[in-house]
């Protein structure tokens, strides 16, 4: 892919617009103004809300611990304008328009940010009892059944079904987590990394069915592809999330094997004068060799700084700001804080740290003597230092490595 490069002379852009207002087009909008930005800088957003952030939805906002998650930004004394309650459909980069619900918008720079959305059950559509749990609107509709204390069945064990069974177990429903896979999380974790974590479903009282599939869904129950008939005031569909770009069909824009907007190392994409960064976005890392694609808070949190590098040029001549980060993301769920950085496909071994059985422990994954990722539950301390030792590539001593009462920083090679 050809890099956009600004030419020396050439005036900056003065209006760039910002296509989805969640944690990646609010953290693009706020970084342009951090930079000095003095052009236009809009941001449309499908929902009415307030942009907010998503984590607390499935925990504090969901059990009315909080009544929204709003970000803690003055649009208005950022000189922002917000559109909300405003779906983007189509992109016309020959006129340099998107087109939305509301009338064309022009753009000298435009930021595709429009994240993911969930998958949605087969055969679901429309049933009553049916939920997500991806928008502020789907809390509200879940609120009331957590309330009541339903039955409730979660469909898929990975990390949105596993945070909502918490939150259920919490507000006093019978939860039985359907998972197709072999065990939790097993698109996202080796075999031996998850095995563990099937246990704390059952510590907190939840039912986990593996190797179980929803032949259909009624007012009221859940049928398996067994026969099994489980009741279910409610239904949670937690089966992953897609990157939201239809709406780019036709333009031209390069979409990847997931739908995703493929970005260079600057998050520029395949037309002119048009990023993307976040959830809709994957980018090449040069740190691990393959194209990468995270649907997590935090890359949608510093892949804007790179957008916004790139938007204002690279001054004095230096080289285009580039996004290769550690990819990091956590998860709470049935009392244990997990957290994970860096991408563990291409490692050729894992060393455990601490007792899996026990309620703090952490693996970490090495190619040669350098690690690539660690996966940490209950011991932040090793998440911190680990994730600098990836960022450093740092040679690791993999027996010193293996003590959990020795500081990860002082494992070192």
């Amino acid at each position: 892919m050809s890099e956009q490069r600004q030419e020396p002379g050439r005036s900056g852009p003065r209006r760039v617009v910002v296509a989805g207002a969640g944690m990646a087009g609010v953290q693009t909008a706020v970084a342009l103004r951090e930079r000095g930005f003095t052009g236009t800088v809009t941001l449309i957003g499908a929902e009415p809300h307030q942009p907010y952030d998503r984590p607390p939805l499935s925990k504090a906002v969901l059990l009315g611990e909080a009544e929204d998650s709003a970000f803690d930004v003055d649009f208005e004394e950022l000189g922002v304008d917000l559109r909300l309650g405003c779906e983007v459909r189509g992109l016309r980069p020959g006129d340099h328009e998107l087109d939305t619900e509301a009338g064309p918008v022009p753009y000298d720079v435009l930021v595709v940010a429009t994240g993911a959305e969930p998958v949605r059950l087969p055969g679901t559509e429309g049933v009553p009892g049916v939920h997500l749990l991806r928008t502020l609107d789907d809390v509200a509709r879940l609120r009331p059944v957590l309330a009541r204390q339903h039955d409730v069945v979660v469909v898929g064990a990975g990390w949105i079904g596993a945070e909502f069974a918490t939150a259920a177990r919490e507000a006093g429903c019978a939860v039985t987590v359907v998972e197709a896979g072999e065990r939790p999380l097993a698109q996202a974790l080796p075999a031996e990394v998850t095995a563990p974590m099937a246990a704390w479903y059952a510590d907190a009282g939840v039912t986990l069915r593996t190797r179980a599939r929803v032949e259909r869904a009624e007012p009221g129950a859940v049928f398996l592809d067994d026969g099994t008939r489980l009741p279910a005031g409610a239904v949670v569909v937690g089966i992953g999330a897609r990157p939201a770009t239809a709406w780019l069909a036709g333009s031209g824009i390069e979409l990847g094997a997931h739908g995703e907007v493929v970005a260079d190392r600057r998050l520029a994409t395949s037309l002119p004068d048009v990023y993307a960064v976040g959830d809709c976005a994957s980018f090449p890392s040069a740190r691990y060799g393959e194209r990468l694609l995270v649907h997590h808070w935090d890359n949608a949190l510093q892949g804007p700084r790179t957008v916004a590098a790139n938007i204002l040029g690279a001054p004095g001549g230096r080289e285009p700001a580039v996004y290769d980060p550690v990819p990091y993301f956590w998860s709470e769920q049935f009392g244990r804080f997990v957290q994970y950085a860096g991408h563990h496909a291409a490692a050729d071994r894992a060393v455990w740290r601490g007792d899996p059985a026990g309620a703090a422990w952490s693996v970490c994954w090495l190619r040669g003597s350098r690690p690539v990722a660690l996966l940490a539950v209950g011991r932040p301390r090793d998440l911190t230092q680990g994730r600098r030792l990836i960022e450093a590539g740092t040679a690791m001593d993999a027996e010193l490595l293996a003590d959990p009462a020795r500081p990860l920083k002082s494992a070192t090679a």
